[in-house]
């Protein structure tokens, strides 16, 4: 069952950024990995999937949320929150609000199957691998902190992922957050 797998090693290379204590939504969160790991860091989680079987596995982790988020609408319309995390998952119309749900001083860690992937396995179809430079066109808004998009070993794939944050207000000073991030 997909989710069951040791949490992605770029979710867990941009935990740190999350603010401490907020909350994380994970978007198609499958059998909760992450769910699980970003609670164990402390911090609330809300996860969403078509599977009732998937979210069963998560019981008792958070606020559990069973959407057809392709077919139905947006379950999570309006709320924003400290972390959104999207790993294996793609529905371009949705990119959107995916972004629209950080918070001020929040972040995006995101992580999926890129175009080449068609030559190394599944998924091989067009609509379900991102084209080159896609995730950075869909994250205007936010200030990019890292971005990769090439092919990865163990297993054998094609991905890009991007860390990306909201910036929050200060008028003309530097936010304190970034200052982190760049010193990570």
């Amino acid at each position: 069952m997909h989710g069951t797998e040791a949490p992605s090693a770029w979710v867990r290379r941009w935990a740190h950024l999350i603010p401490p204590g907020s909350t994380v939504l994970d978007v198609a969160c499958g059998a909760g990995r992450h769910l699980r790991w970003l609670r164990s860091l402390g911090h609330p989680v809300v996860g969403v999937d078509r599977s009732a079987e998937a979210l069963a596995a998560c019981d008792g982790l958070g606020e559990l949320l069973l959407a057809d988020i392709e077919n139905g609408p947006w379950p999570l319309a309006g709320r924003q929150f400290g972390a959104v995390v999207v790993t294996n998952y793609l529905w371009r119309p949705l990119l959107p609000t995916i972004v629209d749900s950080v918070a001020a001083g929040g972040v995006l860690v995101y992580e999926t199957f890129a175009l080449g992937n068609e030559t190394v396995g599944r998924p091989a179809r067009p609509e379900f691998l991102l084209a080159p430079a896609e995730l950075l066109g869909a994250c205007q808004g936010l200030r990019v902190v890292a971005y990769e998009d090439g092919f990865l070993d163990e297993p054998a794939r094609f991905v890009q992922r991007i860390t990306a944050v909201r910036e929050l207000p200060q008028a003309g000073k530097p936010s304190r957050h970034l200052l982190s991030i760049a010193a990570s």
